[in-house]
């Protein structure tokens, strides 16, 4: 007898159709797979046998063959039990064939026949719904991520008793609810109220969430660099619906998402520490996960210590920061993942912290802080809007009693100016932020009149600017036009922006 069943692989974030083949014949017990399978599918030999048996079913004492096609495609992790399982049962008739045609199955085997969880449930169920596909069964656990797709009909069982039970239709399972999906602020971070003094520092960081701009911090130890960083995730903008799909599937592939809330509600913040590899921060390993900078994607990446990097791995964010997404390359195959974040970094102007300090002395010798400042890449700086000193907070700012203003009324601003900007790119698929503007944009939304243009041109020579740092000055400025509600740029708005691009700690 043949058994055929319909499953999903993933490949990065798009999921392909596997057919599960299985042959029972008489012969000499055994079981084989093939189709390319790795380790864990192989494994799902003893898996599979004891989650039959325990399960109260008869298991073939039989050559069993098992195919998954296409075979020149490489299958990965355990997501197949369930399939081959329900194979095996349908070649030996324990259950019917005709229900099972209309199903995708999905879902690991414990030995005692309960489902586990799998991974990457979602941008498969979304990758087989453009496929024709709309009936699945997988884990109950799965359910919560499952339950947010629309236009699908989706089981989830609990084990592979449940799963024959509604195959043979000697039992009723309904199919799951679709859930409704409301945004939500995110951890408990740092409120602006809390910071003391800073305002230069908290308006660049309002302008950068505003515009979606990456933003440079530069200050001695406990100036409050990262009490800053701590504040963004307050003052972002709230996440869409299709925003919250995008995140889910990363994290989902990743192995990260929480499973009992079953979809991203806030924007991710993610802080690796700064002995992060290069595969921990840009994706890859065995089987070319996302890495920090996309689960980061439409969040933010705060990177503190900056300097304390691996060269190697500040420079792999080049083509990020560019592109708004991460190519991953590997031997045996090329992912690429959205990797559209602002960029905020914290760094020190020198190893002791003091160099440029209006208040301690530097005790670093200048080779030693021209070493530290050179681990920072000319490119890489130039992909950063905003580069703001931040000097240590005075005693009378410590103990100013007088109430700060606080992210709601700071989210309020960001809000009103993202809501032009959306706005304003409505008809540009892909674009949502000023930071996000082409050149075509650049030219039709950024224009100056002659005394702004003559003021932009001496700066440009003065600053030695490059093109892209030009144009990343007029996508600055157009952000704070925006947070005043303006449509024209004027000179203000390019000074203010000029004034945040370069800093004399970062030079020596």
């Amino acid at each position: 007898m043949l058994g055929k069943i319909q499953c999903f692989g993933l490949t990065g974030l798009q999921g392909y159709l596997v057919e599960a083949e299985v042959d029972v014949n008489a012969g000499l017990p055994g079981y084989e797979v093939v189709g390319l399978p790795d380790t864990a599918v192989k494994e799902s030999k003893e898996r599979v046998r004891s989650a039959i048996k325990n399960s109260c079913l008869k298991y073939p004492t039989v050559k069993i063959t098992v195919n998954l096609a296409p075979a020149s495609t490489k299958k990965e992790g355990a997501s197949f039990d369930l399939g081959i399982a329900v194979g095996i049962l349908v070649a030996t008739e324990q259950v019917r064939p005709q229900k099972v045609k209309e199903y995708v199955f999905l879902g690991e085997l414990s030995l005692d026949g309960s489902l586990r969880p799998c991974l990457g449930v979602l941008p498969t169920l979304i990758s087989a719904r453009e496929k024709g596909f709309t009936k699945f069964i997988l884990p109950y656990q799965n359910a919560n991520e499952a339950s947010f797709i629309e236009g699908v009909e989706v089981y989830a069982l609990k084990n592979l008793k449940e799963v024959v039970e509604f195959l043979n239709n000697t039992k009723t399972y309904l199919p799951l609810t679709q859930k409704k999906w409301v945004s939500e602020q995110g951890q408990a971070y740092e409120d602006f109220a809390r910071v003391k003094g800073q305002k230069v520092a908290k308006r660049a960081m309002e302008i950068a969430v505003a515009g979606g701009h990456n933003i440079l911090m530069v200050g001695p130890p406990g100036s409050g660099k990262t009490m800053l960083a701590k504040c963004v995730p307050t003052i972002l903008p709230d996440m869409t619906f299709e925003e919250a799909l995008e995140v889910t599937k990363i994290h989902s592939v990743a192995g990260v998402l929480d499973l009992q809330k079953g979809v991203v509600t806030a924007r991710p913040f993610r802080a690796p520490h700064h002995t992060a590899s290069v595969v921990a921060l840009t994706g890859g390993g065995r089987n070319s996960k996302p890495g920090e900078i996309s689960l980061a994607h439409n969040g933010v990446l705060f990177l503190d210590e900056l300097p304390e990097y691996a060269r190697t791995t500040i420079e792999t964010l080049r083509q990020p920061l560019e592109d708004g997404v991460i190519t991953v390359a590997r031997a045996n195959q090329t992912i690429e993942y959205p990797a559209n974040f602002i960029l905020v970094a914290a760094m020190n102007p020198c190893p002791c912290g003091n160099y440029h300090s209006k208040d301690l002395e530097c005790t670093c010798t200048p080779t030693q802080i021209q070493k530290y400042l050179k681990k920072l890449s000319g490119p890489l700086l130039d992909r950063i809007d905003l580069k703001i000193d931040v000097d240590r907070v005075k005693f009378q700012d410590l103990n100013n009693e007088n109430l700060e203003e606080t992210s709601a009324e700071v989210k309020k601003r960001v809000d009103a100016a993202r809501a032009i900007q959306l706005a304003r790119f409505q008809h540009d698929d892909g674009i949502y932020c000023n930071a996000k503007m082409s050149a075509k944009h650049v030219r039709k939304y950024c224009k100056l009149d002659t005394a702004t243009q003559n003021l932009m041109e001496q700066a440009f020579e003065k600053l030695k600017m490059s093109a892209r740092g030009y144009t990343r000055i007029l996508k600055v400025a157009r952000t704070i036009a925006d947070l005043e509600g303006v449509k024209d740029i004027t000179s203000n708005h390019i000074l203010e922006a000029l004034s945040y691009r370069n800093i004399d700690a970062l030079h020596y």
